[in-house]
């Protein structure tokens, strides 16, 4: 009998084509097991309701609530009408708007008084938050009606699923109802030693008690378990990458006495920071052993991390090996190349006259190269003149070939996957050490997670010589006078022979999207006219090509401004770049091109536009491009948000703190856990749906440590088919991609 497992059955057999149309497109949901994965966001009870003043916006939303006043508005001199009701839940209120002839249905059966649950997307006008043509649910108070009205929610606790325009909140949960017996049949991945230890409840029960809990205990016990599979059976994942390759073998590499290392120790002109000395000792002892090192360096911009990473090629160059340093961009490697060799000086003159005895060749090697210095570059690595090679992904051709690759050092890892990482190891005599290096504040628990397979070592401390930088925000539209004087501090800045950055998100010169109705010269829907008058406050991002011009016509007039964006060709970004770093352009308008590896220690202000639009993690990285020299810098976070909104508190979090540990632990907290494993990144659907990656440090240590003992144990999983079926869910294609990346 071949018979599909129960959780493997195609949803559009459980729940219709239709429905099972809009959960696969919308949703990701293909199979009755990813449905019932689909966990409730949060559950309403019909005693107390969701607080109404914490919803998001721009969000799909659903609330339960009341019904507080209704009235009918005339508006177009009598001919338009349109319904507003403003529902309450004791904590705030919101308004829901409905146009047209849309407006009967809703006029009839949302009087006040009547509690129902609204789904809508969150939206602003005329400064107060509204949902335009919610969807709604009437809950009925009579015990015989509750159950027409939702399904089998006769209990105090609703569940509120995360949702999409296209279906709502209750919907799903009456396609869960159809798919919940099957829970019965789902295969347990933890070991049953380990569930029992930890008093955890199985699967099938945890499955039952998510979607239809009868009281918060149930809840509780439910979201222990699912949090525990999650976390577990990702660490697995982890833990046999990690017993992978300690079995591969490697060239241990030591530096020699009296070697290159030390002669470019000697002519350092400053003392190593105590962390600098701290990680590179963790470095030289990876080095040293017979299987590869996987370590990744966090620091802050400008912590010195460069500094660590060139001692650390040193050594390998000076055991006879070759090291090579990946960028993500050729603007990074020419820079890094540039610094390296700055820092070296004759010591990077290997096989010229006036080179230092040690010297080595530092060879660059990018894509844009032309054919006779890529030959030339090429040549050098094969025959292992150059010790030292920095270039871009160009360096994993085939074309490549190296005398004797030891180490390789990534910047900015989160650019990287896993085949670029397999197609290095395939360069080396054997897999060479690998050091990884990002200027993204990792907190703890990611780094367990996300970079699970890679040793952490961190540098905290910033060398001397950094100047602090003041960061306010500047509420543009509450406030429109601080926005006059920000250009006014700008102003300053260059009056006193500094310069300055304004960053926007968008350049500028897009084609204009083609609006969302084709239908033109027909009449709009009520629908679409809510739509209309509810964005009609949300304006397009500022665009680098209009506030440069305005400004230079405007606040900055007489200055020397200059845009600069990924769409210039890469001559006019350089020779742009290079006017900024030379001091003839006194004001840079970009895009977040800047974000890493520029450097103009003259640089002291920066004005961010929109800054909303921006990550906390993102805002960061371009601030650290201010105070970079001896003068203190100046950032400012400018926005048009409403002073109750998250994105001016997340302003707020930035303007309070340089410290890139804590903002990376804010960002975690604002932004829905789903995305930790870097969903924005690689566009994968997360499998964290029930794992907080902050709150739930314990959990994710306690899983590590659990998943290294079974997989010491039985590396194969031979003797835990359930936790291998599971493990290969996690890790299909996609995943394993994402995961592998560090």
């Amino acid at each position: 009998m071949d018979l599909v497992p129960a959780l493997e059955e195609p949803l559009k057999k459980v729940v219709g084509p239709a429905t099972a149309k809009v959960m696969a497109e919308n949703l990701d949901l293909h199979t009755v097991g990813d449905l019932l994965h689909h966990y409730p966001r949060r559950y309403a009870e019909r005693g107390e309701l969701t607080r109404l003043a914490d919803l998001p916006l721009d969000e799909h939303v659903t609330v339960v609530a009341q019904v507080a006043t209704a009235r009918i508005l005339k508006f177009n001199g009598g001919r338009g009408q349109r319904l507003e009701v403003t529902i309450t839940d004791g904590s705030g209120q919101i308004q829901l708007v409905f146009f047209g002839r849309g407006i009967h249905k809703p006029h009839k059966d949302l009087l006040p008084g009547t509690r129902a649950m609204f789904a809508g997307k969150v939206s602003v006008f005329n400064r107060k938050m509204q949902l335009a043509h919610p969807a709604y649910e009437l809950l009925r108070a009579e015990a015989d009606e509750v159950g027409e009205a939702v399904g089998s929610w006769a209990g105090a606790l609703l569940p509120i699923y995360p949702a999409t325009a296209k279906l709502e909140s209750w919907k799903i949960a009456k396609s869960v109802d159809m798919v919940l017996p099957s829970a019965q049949e789902a295969e347990d991945p933890l070991p049953p030693a380990l569930r029992d230890g930890r008093g955890l409840v199985p699967l099938p029960e945890a499955l039952l008690k998510i979607h239809r809990p009868h009281s918060k205990a149930d809840i509780a016990a439910a979201r222990d378990r699912l949090k525990w599979d999650e976390a577990f059976v990702l660490q697995v994942a982890l833990a046999r990458r990690r017993y992978a390759d300690a079995q591969l073998p490697a060239v241990a590499r030591r530096p020699k006495d009296g070697g290159l290392l030390d002669a470019f120790d000697a002519k350092l002109p400053f003392t190593l920071t105590e962390g600098q000395e701290k990680v590179s000792k963790e470095i030289f002892d990876d080095l040293a052993t017979e299987h590869p090192m996987h370590r990744l360096l966090q620091g802050e911009v400008g912590s010195g991390k460069t500094m660590v990473a060139l001692r650390a090629m040193l050594a390998v160059v000076d055991a006879g090996g070759q090291a090579a340093m990946l960028a993500p961009t050729e603007v990074l490697a020419q820079q890094h190349h540039r610094s390296i060799v700055e820092m070296m000086g004759e010591l990077a003159e290997g096989g010229m006259l006036g080179g230092a005895e040690h010297a080595t060749k530092v060879t660059l090697l990018t894509g844009s190269m032309g054919a006779a210095a890529r030959r030339h570059a090429l040549l050098d690595l094969v025959t292992g003149d150059a010790g030292i090679v920095i270039g871009t992904h160009a360096l994993i051709e085939d074309k490549v070939q190296f005398h004797d690759l030891g180490l390789v050092v990534v910047d900015e890892q989160h650019r990287f996957g896993v085949e670029q990482r397999d197609a290095l190891r395939g360069k080396g005599k054997q897999p060479p050490h690998l050091l990884v290096m990002t200027a993204t504040p990792i907190p703890r628990t990611v780094a367990m997670t996300v970079f699970g397979d890679l040793e952490t070592s961190v540098l905290d401390q910033l060398p001397a010589g950094r100047s602090p930088i003041a960061s306010h925000v500047v509420p543009a539209q509450d406030k429109p006078h601080f926005l006059a004087r920000a250009w006014e501090r700008v102003r300053e800045e260059v009056e006193k022979g500094h310069q300055a950055y304004v960053v926007c998100p968008r350049i500028g010169d897009e084609e204009d999207e083609p609006k969302k109705s084709g239908k033109s010269g027909t009449k709009k829907s009520a629908e679409e006219k809510a739509e209309e008058v509810a964005t009609a406050e949300k304006r397009p991002p500022l665009a680098v090509l209009e506030v440069a011009e305005q400004l230079a016509h405007g606040p900055l007039q007489g200055l020397k401004v200059e845009v600069l964006h990924g769409r210039m060709q890469p001559d006019d970004k350089d020779a742009v770049m290079r006017r900024f770093a030379a001091g003839e352009t006194q004001v840079l308008v970009a895009t977040t091109v800047i974000e890493v590896g520029v450097n103009v220690p003259n640089a002291t202000a920066m004005v961010i536009m929109d800054a909303d639009r921006f990550g906390v993690s993102q805002l960061h990285q371009l601030r650290g491009r201010v105070g970079r020299g001896s003068a203190p810098g100046l950032c400012l976070l400018v926005t048009d948000m409403p002073e109750a909104s998250p994105a001016r508190a997340r302003l707020g979090a930035v303007a309070s703190t340089l410290d890139g540990f804590e903002l990376s632990r804010i960002d975690l907290e604002q932004r829905r856990e789903g995305d930790v494993l870097g969903q924005a990144q690689s566009g994968v659907r997360s499998s964290l749906r029930m794992l907080a990656v902050i709150e739930d440090e314990e959990i994710i240590a306690a899983a590590r440590e659990e998943a290294v003992t079974v997989v010491a144990d039985d590396p194969d999983l031979e003797r835990l088919p359930a936790l291998r079926t599971a493990l290969d869910a996690l890790l299909d294609a996609e995943r394993e991609r994402y995961l592998d990346k560090g």
